[in-house]
């Protein structure tokens, strides 16, 4: 789920000088040892559930297929001179789908990614997502995954609770479940199943219920309206005191998740909330090409409508989905979650050197 970013605070006092310079390397190294600490731990714990470790391409030839993801781009040039377009991965999700298909079964990843358009306190261009994949599992055993994960986290660190902005949560605690459903019903009075049918969102149904809660604009999609109304109606109450775990989202909102069998208008796709921070992003993943082709097209058409570009199909993907097992998968910001267990207040914190270009 994309968030609103915010703009990076001024550097003031201390700050002004260099990130390598000894006094400001000697206040961040405490967060940066617990990063080290939450990573061994969470390597363990991996090892103890049976998934090997892999470690995938950064560069692709497709960085992924989602609207408003934005991806850095270069070049390589072969011996005899031809260049070739390439992408820096957004994710490594469709390199980790091809070694399902391959055979692996449960795998996880400590991946560099990249975003183009991201910066904030929570938010950088060049971060760490944990992903991980378990092959013929349902997307609930992947949540378990997360829940437990996020504890070892803090477990790893001795913190006693997550607190961020004035906000806490216990990640020892049984976690809240919360359908996007009921969270839309209960935090902003609105009924969102109503407006949506056939996998396809209403936007003026949707625009009519939401109207007295933010601000639309005439061309506003109804996954447009529906991220405002999450943002600030419903992602600030999540994660409070405990977990939430916020699942079954809509259809038009789950680009690469399946569709539950029970309920055409809902998808297999979660999210773990602490703090009101979105922590971890899963999948019951969709492995019918036919289907994943068609969304990521008409993704791509409505990227090129609003940001002027899009990205290129990987076609040994959608070849890999039609070989790949029945899987489940989970992407964590773990950044986010060394901040929580941490102690930091921002992701810059927990990071051993800052994006290039700043100091």
């Amino acid at each position: 789920m994309v968030e609103m970013t915010e703009k990076p605070a001024l550097r003031t006092g201390p700050e002004s000088s260099p990130w390598w310079s000894v006094g400001r390397h000697a206040d961040l190294r405490p967060f940066l040892l617990a990063r080290n600490a939450v990573t061994s731990a969470l390597r363990a714990w991996f090892a103890e559930q049976g998934f090997i470790e892999v470690e995938t391409s950064v560069l692709q030839i497709s960085p992924g297929n989602e609207t408003h993801l934005h991806a850095p781009r270069t070049e390589l040039v072969d011996p005899g001179g031809q260049r070739a377009r390439r992408y820096l991965r957004t994710s490594p999700e469709f390199a980790c789908k091809k070694l399902l298909a391959a055979g692996e079964a449960k795998i996880f990843e400590f991946a560099r990614v990249f975003r183009d358009r991201e910066r904030g306190r929570l938010h950088l261009p060049e971060f760490t997502m944990l992903e991980w994949y378990r092959a013929n599992a349902p997307y609930d055993a992947v949540m378990a995954d997360g829940v437990v994960a996020i504890a070892h986290a803090a477990q790893a660190t001795g913190i006693g609770g997550f607190s961020y902005r004035g906000n806490s949560a216990d990640p020892f605690a049984e976690p809240e479940l919360l359908t996007v459903a009921a969270a839309f019903d209960r935090f902003a009075g609105i009924d969102l199943l109503a407006s949506v049918a056939s996998g396809r969102g209403d936007r003026e149904s949707l625009a009519a219920m939401a109207g007295t809660k933010v601000r639309i604009a005439d061309d506003d999609t109804w996954s447009d309206i529906f991220s405002k109304v999450l943002v600030e109606h419903i992602e600030p109450n999540l994660g409070q005191g405990r977990l939430t775990l916020l699942f079954e989202y809509p259809v038009p909102e789950a680009a690469l998740a399946r569709v539950k069998a029970s309920d055409p208008r809902v998808a297999e796709r979660f999210e773990i909330y602490a703090c009101g921070v979105e922590l971890a992003n899963g999948f019951g993943e969709l492995i019918d090409p036919v289907e994943q082709r068609h969304r990521f097209i008409r993704a791509m058409e409505e990227k090129q409508r609003r940001y002027g570009e899009n990205y290129p199909l990987d076609e040994d993907f959608l070849t890999a989905l039609a070989s790949m097992p029945e899987a489940s998968g989970v992407a964590l910001g773990f950044d986010r979650l060394v901040m929580l267990a941490s102690g930091a207040t921002a992701v810059d914190q927990v990071v051993w050197t800052p994006p290039a270009g700043e100091t």
